[in-house]
């Protein structure tokens, strides 16, 4: 597997927000997002090729139970279901953290699904050559609905980044898509975009009237408040 970084930090986002875990950040994305602050593991993806064994030794080094595989886009990678059939088997709380683009079966304690909206198309980057790709590919109703369905995920949050007011107009007609199958509001998080602290904060303020009014879990992004956006925290 190509691994941008293993870590010890705590879960800054989502219903785990606060618990030591240890990170497994693969390398690569099918997804060009505009505001991405993992560029080294999507824009120009850096890092090694790893073996299981290798991963899970690292893993093993921290006396904490859980793990979370992130990215990039861990998908993309054929090894990230027997990585994380092999933490199981350790007795690891595994947390996989995805877009939603891309399906593979795998058995994981909580999938943290991202979909990105119409805020994450790089229209401003490269002249626009991304921005095609990246919209066509950015959501996928019908691989969505496959992790809303699978029996071998035992929990599901669902994360959608908000820009601007108006893009919960996206989130719900999104939402509405799934039909039945669309998750309770106590699951759905919504966070603001930002790199600093100070940006979190101006929309942190209006995006909590909005949850409160909306129902939905307002989002934090606790290590960016707390470390700022740097790698290996």
């Amino acid at each position: 597997m190509k691994i941008s970084e293993i870590f010890l930090s705590i879960q800054g986002e989502g219903q785990w927000l606060g618990m030591p875990s240890v990170f497994i950040r693969t390398s690569g994305c099918n997804l060009r997002c505009r505001w991405c602050d993992t560029p080294y593991a999507s824009w120009n993806p850096q890092g090694m090729e790893m073996s299981i064994e290798a991963i899970l030794d690292q893993v093993g080094r921290h006396a904490v139970e859980h793990v979370v595989i992130t990215g990039g886009e861990p998908l993309i990678q054929a090894e990230v279901a027997e990585l994380a059939a092999q933490l199981k088997i350790r007795q690891k709380y595994v947390t996989l953290e995805t877009a939603g683009t891309f399906w593979r079966n795998i058995a994981v304690d909580l999938a943290s699904i991202s979909p990105k909206l119409g805020n994450s198309t790089p229209h401003d980057r490269a002249d626009g050559m991304f921005a095609k790709a990246h919209e066509s590919a950015r959501i996928d109703i019908p691989t969505l609905m496959q992790f809303v369905r699978s029996t071998e995920i035992k929990h599901r949050q669902w994360k959608f980044v908000i820009c601007a007011p108006e893009d919960i107009v996206e989130v719900e007609g999104l939402l509405t898509e799934l039909a039945d199958l669309t998750p309770p509001r106590e699951n759905i998080f919504l966070m603001p975009e930002g790199i600093d602290a100070a940006e979190l904060h101006k929309k942190g303020l209006w995006l909590a009237e909005l949850c409160k009014a909306r129902g939905y879990r307002f989002g934090a992004r606790l290590h960016i408040s707390l470390y700022g956006n740097r790698r290996g925290v």
